[in-house]
């Protein structure tokens, strides 16, 4: 590849201002994106993500005259803060400010695994509650049986709309078992699943054919990973017939090719493998998944929408200084397409996910009116066909009636009243506010 080439690689997967945490991981120095998650560890030179790992600084990308891509080094603290003004929520931050009230004990010795004993794995589920974090909403059931199924090195689905903290509850598990490597690999962004999970084959004019073993091979040879599998709903067919043997409990193997004779990976001792998966006909791109891909995970965890209390909650601590009837009036509208979409007749598709919701408050903390907020945040994932009877006028509605009783109409981007023929607007919002 050209230099030419090569920086304009680094330009489509660094967009200016990039944020980017470093992690050990093992062996390994980890470069994940903060907005989207991706491992972008290969890009990044050694040097520039062993210093930045050494003096516990995050990156960010920075666009030069001539066409490259310079990484700074930025304090995490930085880094949060300038996460929260783009309005990335906490969800996306890296998984080192994932804040976890006390210290797990080590289950990993000098030379490799080691499983706790029985009564071990007992005690530590008793007390799974001492090391949640307290920005994560999560059942007791539900957070005990993910600290259950890293310690027995099981295989967990969790499942749920977009935003909704699966991947947040998988990074908290990393959190509490700390030295545990961890590794995160998106399936939704993969577009040569074999490459991602197996490998690659180059030609050098000096040595012959080489195989380049990828970071899959290589974390599912780790003793004692965990191995987050994001958006594993939306895997290539190819990528769920690779993972049939690898997350099979009887076989725990990665075959390098079809062929017979070729040799296999197997997976090391207390792999622990997490699966997220988006549920809805809205989320395009996802899958029906296998039921045989379904039967490897152990079992599958449920995460919901949260309640309102909850969200109001999650809202005050990530925007503390928000005024108290703004982040009512977020949590009451996003609770409303909750409720809307669980009904007989649906009004709307899809609904307000918590992430939305953090960008919503984001806007309001920078100075935007809650209709404006609900203009760029809100609206758009709404279909106008339909003309009064659409989902978006619908929506229109809903906001309108959940408006801070001061707000000034005259700074209102659109009238609800105009979008619909009856003069009675009950009519179409069924928990419209008094």
């Amino acid at each position: 590849m050209s230099t030419k080439e090569n920086n304009e690689h680094l330009r489509s997967t660094f967009p200016d201002g990039t944020l980017i945490s470093v992690h050990a991981v093992g062996k390994e120095l980890q470069a994940i994106r903060i907005d989207t998650g991706d491992d972008v560890t290969n890009l990044i030179r050694r040097w520039t993500r062993k210093s930045a790992a050494k003096s516990n600084m995050g990156l960010r990308a920075k666009w030069t005259k001539t066409g490259g891509v310079q990484f700074r080094q930025l304090p995490m603290e930085e880094v949060e803060r300038e996460a929260r003004i783009l309005g990335i929520g906490p969800s996306k931050v890296a998984a080192s400010t994932v804040a976890v009230s006390a210290a797990a004990p080590s289950i990993q010795s000098d030379s490799g695994w080691s499983p706790l004993s029985d009564d071990e794995v007992r005690e530590f589920i008793s007390r799974a509650m001492e090391f949640k974090p307290e920005n994560l909403v999560i059942s007791e059931i539900k957070w005990k049986y993910l600290i259950r199924s890293a310690l027995r090195g099981k295989n967990i689905l969790m499942i749920g709309p977009s935003g909704c903290g699966k991947t947040l509850a998988a990074q908290s598990v990393h959190k509490v078992f700390h030295d545990r490597p961890w590794f995160y690999f998106n399936f939704g962004a993969s577009t040569d699943p074999r490459g991602m999970l197996i490998g690659n084959t180059h030609y050098d004019n000096d040595t012959g054919t080489l195989f380049s073993e990828s970071l899959f091979a290589r974390a599912i040879q780790t003793p004692g990973a965990i191995c987050l599998m994001d958006e594993v709903s939306r895997a290539h067919e190819d990528a769920s017939n690779i993972l049939m043997t690898v997350l099979d409990e009887k076989q725990r193997y990665l075959r390098i090719d079809e062929k017979p004779e070729t040799p296999t990976i197997k997976v090391a001792e207390g792999v622990t493998f997490i699966g997220t998966a988006n549920i809805g006909d809205e989320y395009t791109g996802t899958k029906v998944m296998d039921r045989a891909l379904l039967d490897r995970f152990s079992s599958t965890i449920e995460m919901e929408p949260l309640s309102k209390p909850d969200e109001m909650s999650v809202l005050r601590r990530v925007f503390p200084d928000l005024e108290e009837r703004l982040v009512d009036a977020i949590a009451e509208i996003a609770d409303h397409t909750r409720i809307a979409i669980k009904s007989d007749d649906p009004r709307v598709s899809t609904i307000i996910s918590t992430r939305m919701s953090e960008e919503m408050a984001a806007l309001l903390h920078d100075g935007f009116s809650l209709a404006d907020a609900a203009e760029v945040c809100v609206f758009p994932f709404y279909s106008d066909v339909g003309g009064t009877d659409s989902e978006r006028t619908y929506m229109k509605q809903l906001v309108q009636k959940v408006l801070p009783t001061d707000f000034d109409d005259k700074d209102k981007p659109w009238d609800a009243d105009n979008d619909n023929e009856s003069d009675n607007d009950d009519a179409k919002v069924p928990w419209a506010t008094s």
